[in-house]
């Protein structure tokens, strides 16, 4: 890490250069590609893919997108000449729209079921010749726009279906910059100065919009969700910050201790750049370890994610060194400047009174102050015991959307389950399997939790079937997903018995409640996962089992605290519709895989910088006590200043109006203050002083075996100290 620091301070220009160079050749290479992002589920083995497989092959030209538009008369009826003149001649214009290939009235034969039973509301079903994530959205802003304009005093119009939600997302944009700036007074706050302030800022950008850029290009190889380059900004925005916040740290410490600016900033790098490599390196791997689930969705969020960390990774080893390079000592206040123009210099690594004090007391009473933060821990851990997997819908957008209201009229008109109808598509081979069917659909009007069912004549020659059938109950509710167990292992087994007839369970329904099941199957297995490979990491580094062991205990901890929060929030609807999040639903099936991955690794960050320190000390001192205090006093206020930092940034896209955003937005805001001010602050020096000497114990056979891995630097000198010698004390300072 030497050798890169020296090298980017030689050619601090030509790196800076090569960095602009890059962003410019990657934006011109995005704008001209585009990007390729698929929302599609791929779900092996799974009912609802099955039947999703049947229907592209059997009917091709019902495989794009259908949406709605539902419109809704104050008083009278649907059916009244004006309305109906008004609404015939706008669905006609909708019918001659591009990428539009038919709509199904409710005033034509076909549709004279799509009129509620008061006449108050009715809808039309728009075809497209495409699937929604490959519409453009010009072509459905029309459709939208043309629909809108039939809205009257009397009449209203809204529009639902995948298609049009996929228009209605706000950018994150502008969440994007709240958390910046945010960041940016807290930086500010934190060194006195605004040169210091903006280079992690800087350095986090460059390496945010070089992973953007390149996720983007990547999307054409890749099967990648269009929520990844958000999650990305996300991730990358709040690792960033905080990675090149702790080497500035170290880089203005050498530079008041007397360094000169190479030595300084070669310091920094060798010593919290490797901190920030071993943490970056902890972060990918857990992401990557969504690969365990085989859902090429995840795949694809978890490539953008390990890609955007590896970028600021990067750019905090080298871009960061070369902007240091060419400000060299204005990174500090000017107060500090003349303080080290006078020969003033304060000891390195010298830490605030306020967290002294604190360390002394933790030290002094660490089984109450454990009880007290695992009290506070388990409470808020309570409702993941009533964790309801499901996937946002219409239903929880914002009450203010056109989806939304859409939703709430067709529930009002037609029944709740009718926004989450079931699909079953049956290939019946012979006329026995005909009649099967037949008397398949005949049953299911008798069946719980059934609204409706409707038969689709089959084609003449045709071998495939579908019957549709309306729950009774809303697409989330628990009702819901249960007729879909009961259809699929009692009724459908029963029609099939003595035939040769096969019936899949499908529809948009079916295929989040099967997500849900593929992902909650598979999640022990990819916690398993990433616990072993991130503890193993920790061993290598530490030489220890204690330390990762005790690692892992904590991030479970911080994670069912933080799910406990966001369960509260998003599925008992504690504060959500008040956020303008929409209302209570089931927590999104895809967000605990994404968010334990991200969670464990920058959990894994803090422990790491916390714990490197305690084992610098330990491996000078021999003193297990004065280790824990040095360490925890040392990294206190950068660690909780970073924490901070990363609670702006992922609290600033809880306010960008999209639900699923919100939910990672609130659960890592949870997830990383809990962290940083009651496990880092409390439970894990409390812990390590429990358990004392044994913190560092690895068998001799192991320690043979395993390779070295350090995370300080081999040749970084440490000041002679004896095991009494109290812990610094310095002057009051701005400084971290």
């Amino acid at each position: 890490m030497s050798t890169l620091a020296r090298w980017c301070y030689r050619h601090r220009l030509l790196v800076v250069l090569l960095w602009l160079g890059m962003l410019v050749g990657l934006g011109v290479a995005e704008t001209s590609a585009g990007s390729a992002y698929n929302d599609s589920f791929s779900l092996p083995n799974t009912e609802s893919t099955r039947a999703v497989n049947l229907l592209k092959s059997s009917f091709p030209a019902q495989a794009g997108d259908s949406d709605t538009v539902v419109w809704h008369v104050n008083s009278g009826s649907v059916r009244g000449t004006a309305t109906k003149a008004r609404m015939t001649t706008t669905l006609d214009k909708i019918s001659k729209l591009p990428e539009v290939t038919g709509v199904t009235s409710p005033y034509g034969r076909q549709g004279a079921a799509q009129i509620s039973t008061d006449g108050r509301t009715a809808y039309a079903q728009v075809n497209f010749a495409k699937a929604g994530e490959q519409l453009a959205a010009s072509d459905i802003q029309r459709v939208i726009d043309t629909a809108k304009a039939a809205r009257t005093d009397g009449l209203r119009v809204e529009l639902g279906g995948q298609a049009i939600e996929s228009t209605q997302q706000p950018s994150t944009s502008l969440s994007e910059m709240v958390g910046v700036l945010a960041a940016a007074v807290v930086l500010f706050i934190a060194f006195g100065s605004l040169i210091a302030m903006a280079l992690p800022i800087l350095t986090a950008v460059a390496g945010v919009g070089t992973a953007i850029l390149t996720t983007g290009l990547l999307s054409h190889a890749i099967s990648m969700g269009s929520i990844a380059p958000t999650l990305s900004a996300l991730i990358g925005l709040g690792v960033g910050i905080d990675y090149a916040l702790f080497i500035v740290t170290r880089y203005r410490n050498g530079l008041q201790s007397g360094l000169d600016v190479p030595e300084a900033l070669t310091r920094a790098v060798n010593t919290s750049g490797r901190a920030v490599l071993f943490a970056g390196a902890t972060v990918c791997i857990a992401l990557l370890g969504m690969f365990v689930l085989r859902v090429n969705f995840l795949n694809g969020v978890a490539v953008a994610g390990a890609l955007t960390v590896a970028a600021t990774v990067l750019a905090a080893v080298t871009l960061l060194p070369a902007l240091l390079g060419l400000l060299g000592t204005r990174v500090l206040g000017r107060r500090a400047r003349r303080r080290l123009a006078a020969g003033e210099v304060l000891a390195e690594n010298s830490a605030s009174g306020l967290w002294s004090r604190w360390a002394a007391v933790l030290q002094r009473r660490p089984r109450a102050l454990s009880l007290v933060a695992l009290v506070v821990m388990a409470a808020l851990s309570i409702p993941v015991f009533s964790l309801r997997l499901g996937s946002s819908d219409a239903g929880n957008d914002p009450s203010s959307s056109t989806t939304r209201k859409a939703y709430d009229l067709l529930a009002d008109g037609f029944g709740p389950g009718f926004n989450g109808p079931l699909q079953l598509v049956a290939q019946a081979p012979t006329a026995a399997d005909k009649a099967a069917l037949t008397n398949l659909s005949t049953r299911l009007k008798n069946i719980d939790g059934v609204a409706s069912v409707a038969a689709l004549p089959m084609q003449s020659g045709s071998t495939v079937g579908i019957v549709q059938v309306v729950p009774t109950t809303s697409p989330q509710a628990k009702q819901t997903s249960d007729l879909i167990d009961r259809l699929r292992n009692d009724v459908i087994p029963v029609a099939e018995k003595g035939t040769t007839l096969k019936v899949y369970v499908g529809g948009q329904t079916a295929i989040f409640d099967d997500f849900a099941s593929v992902l909650t199957s598979k999640l022990p297995e990819f916690i398993a996962v990433i616990v072993v490979l991130g503890g193993l990491l920790l061993m290598l580094a530490f030489r220890s089992l204690l330390i990762p062991a005790t690692g892992a205990v904590m991030n479970l901890l911080a994670a069912g605290a933080s799910f406990g929060i966001l369960i509260a929030m998003f599925q008992w609807g504690w504060g959500s519709d008040a956020l303008g999040l929409g209302k209570a639903g089931p927590v999104d099936a895809f967000i605990p895989v994404i968010m334990i991955s991200i969670l464990f690794g920058l959990s894994m960050d803090y422990q790491v910088f916390l714990v490197s320190r305690m084992h610098e000390e330990w491996l000078h001192t021999k003193d297990n006590a004065r280790a824990v205090r040095v360490g925890q006093v040392e990294t206190a206020r950068v660690i909780t200043a970073a924490a901070a930092i990363m609670v702006c940034v992922f609290l600033a896209f809880v306010f960008g109006g999209q639900r699923v955003i919100a939910e990672f937005g609130i659960g890592l805001t949870a997830a990383v203050a809990l962290d940083a001010f009651i496990l880092r602050t409390i439970l894990v020096p409390a812990a390590m002083h429990a358990f004392g000497k044994a913190n560092w114990w690895l068998p001799a056979w192991l320690e043979r075996t395993m390779p070295h891995l350090s995370v300080e630097a081999p040749d970084q000198p440490l000041p002679t100290l004896t095991p009494d010698s109290p812990t610094p004390q310095p002057e009051s300072t701005t400084r971290l």
